[in-house]
């Protein structure tokens, strides 16, 4: 029988919170090599190494450590990373389309044009750094934290988000036309900006202060006039 707490609308619903990686790495062989198609590679620490325009689809990297490496147009279509930490990594248009993230902490990355559609994101982590017109259009992201780090002009397009945070971060320029949210929580955001899909923020958490900031784009979705 519903209690008299279930059954009021103003009563304040808990949002589920995201469950963060935690990444153990265990002693790590460091790796002077490039990438393979469908490369394995385990217990490796890829440190400083320019991978520029190299090939990796398909590779799986498993309790991996990538320190500092240049990913431009670095091709890891498909590629699985898991159980590993990406620190300062950086490149313009690295190809990740497809690709999976498993319990995963991506630190202080420079990346630019990032090509992520369609990609999983499972368990991640993504604490500091800037990333420019990063692509998850209908990529599907469980349990992801986005943490002190600005997103200028991400596109979440027909994307579906579960259980994410964003937490002392900026956002520009956003999309997420199309895009399914539940239990995603962007209080923490600094500074929020939605350009597009401004409708599809249902499943969404936003403070007071940012409603007022929302307030005209929503407005003007819904047809709505404000005159004095």
């Amino acid at each position: 029988m519903a209690t008299r707490a279930d059954r009021d609308p103003n009563r304040k619903k808990k949002v589920a919170g995201a469950r963060r990686p935690e990444v153990r790495l265990p002693p790590l062989e460091a790796y002077g090599g490039g990438l393979e198609p469908d490369g394995d590679y385990d217990g490796l620490e890829l440190a400083g190494l320019d991978l520029t325009g190299q090939s990796g689809e398909g590779a799986r990297f498993l309790d991996c450590a990538l320190r500092e490496c240049g990913l431009d147009g670095a091709r890891l279509t498909g590629a699985r990373f898991l159980d590993s930490v990406l620190t300062g990594v950086r490149g313009v248009g690295t190809e990740l389309a497809g690709a999976q993230l498993r319990d995963v902490e991506v630190v202080e990355a420079r990346l630019g044009g990032a090509q992520l559609h369609g990609a999983v994101l499972e368990r991640v982590v993504v604490r500091g750094g800037k990333i420019d017109y990063l692509n998850l259009r209908a990529a599907k992201l469980r349990d992801v934290v986005f943490e002190g780090c600005v997103l200028s002009e991400p596109d979440f397009g027909g994307a579906v988000l579960e259980r994410v945070e964003f937490v002392d971060c900026v956002l520009t320029g956003v999309d997420v036309t199309g895009a399914r949210l539940t239990d995603v929580d962007l209080r923490g955001v600094q500074r929020l900006e939605i350009t597009r899909g401004v409708e599809s923020l249902a499943g969404a958490v936003i403070s007071p202060p940012q409603l007022l900031d929302l307030a005209p784009m929503l407005a003007a979705r819904l047809g709505v006039r404000v005159e004095e």
